[in-house]
């Protein structure tokens, strides 16, 4: 395959296992990833993890505002493949059929479950017991191609948004090669997805980072690990934004968002059916740290008289 020449499309860390072993294997003759982004709170100007490794291996870079709008070099560098793999922007009809064989799509979810840009927070949020990847042909709608192969993967009950994504990326990485001979050679299946069936994976909002307690005690932990490291779920306590990453779940019951206890760990609170014993926090202004880190710098009691949940949205 290595005479094969493959333009990939991708952003994030997520995306970097594929295009490694698209580089092994084939000949990438252009990455298109997303402009630079402001990073850290510095806010200091950063390539995308995608565009970082391909500098690395001597790739030419495109990173256009619109796609849609701006995609010539791509025909130029007459490709036989367009690989997609997280990629952020949905690409136009004239795109998708520039190459001599096919574009293709690495998509983190079982098609036609969770189309969208945020497969597997929505997975580990909805408390799904597995997930997988899914190598489709692309169309012009948002992850509706044919299917062309796919894999399963088990979600433990402690994954959250880094570990369950890094499985997936080496899982998709390992399917796209193995799958690759057969759309060059035309003998793979096409699989129609059955629309019916299909379910949508919006990216998350600032509504979704939002913790509420009246909620089940699952569905707070599954939020909490969904979006951890990144953004982090958060309640407000005492007017200042909490910012949690890790919880686990307790044995007693208060009412929702009342303190229920103070642990060595943690801060304990009341949610719909029993419990969540927040662990891993970013206080406003301060560093991530251990909740127990926090409750030794703080008065216990001033904690238990605190108010908790006062909505922000901002």
């Amino acid at each position: 395959m290595n005479n094969i020449r493959v333009v990939f499309m991708g952003t994030p860390l997520f995306a970097t296992n594929v295009l490694k072993e698209l580089i092994n294997n084939t000949n990438v003759v252009l990455v298109v990833s997303q402009k630079d982004s402001l990073v850290g709170r510095k806010k200091e100007l950063t390539p995308s993890p995608v565009k970082k490794l391909a500098i690395e291996n001597d790739i030419p870079v495109f990173t256009p505002d619109k796609i849609r709008e701006d995609f010539e070099i791509v025909r130029k560098m007459k490709p036989d493949l367009i690989v997609t793999c997280a990629y952020g922007q949905i690409l136009p009809e004239e795109l998708l059929n520039i190459p001599s064989i096919a574009s293709i799509n690495v998509h983190a979810s079982l098609l036609p479950k969770y189309r969208g840009g945020a497969p597997i927070q929505r997975s580990i949020m909805n408390g799904d017991k597995e997930t997988g990847i899914t190598i489709m042909y692309m169309d012009k709608g948002m992850d509706t191609g044919d299917i062309i192969s796919s894999e399963s993967i088990k979600i433990e009950n402690d994954d959250n948004l880094e570990t369950l994504s890094d499985k997936l990326s080496i899982l998709g990485s390992k399917l796209l090669i193995e799958t690759l001979p057969s759309i060059i050679d035309g003998t793979n299946k096409r699989i129609k997805q059955d629309n019916d069936s299909a379910t949508i994976a919006p990216i998350i909002s600032k509504e979704d980072e939002y913790i509420d307690f009246n909620d089940t005690t699952i569905n707070v932990y599954n939020k909490i690990r969904a979006l951890n490291p990144n953004p982090g779920a958060y309640f407000k306590i005492n007017n200042e934004i909490m910012k949690v990453y890790e919880a686990r779940i307790g044995e007693n019951r208060a009412m929702p968002s009342d303190i229920s206890n103070i642990y060595k760990d943690g801060i304990g609170i009341g949610t719909k059916d029993g419990e969540i014993i927040i662990t891993k926090i970013k206080p406003a202004g301060k560093k991530i740290m251990n909740a127990r880190d926090y409750l030794n710098g703080i008065k216990k009691e001033e904690l238990l008289r605190s108010k908790i949940n006062e909505r922000y949205i901002g």
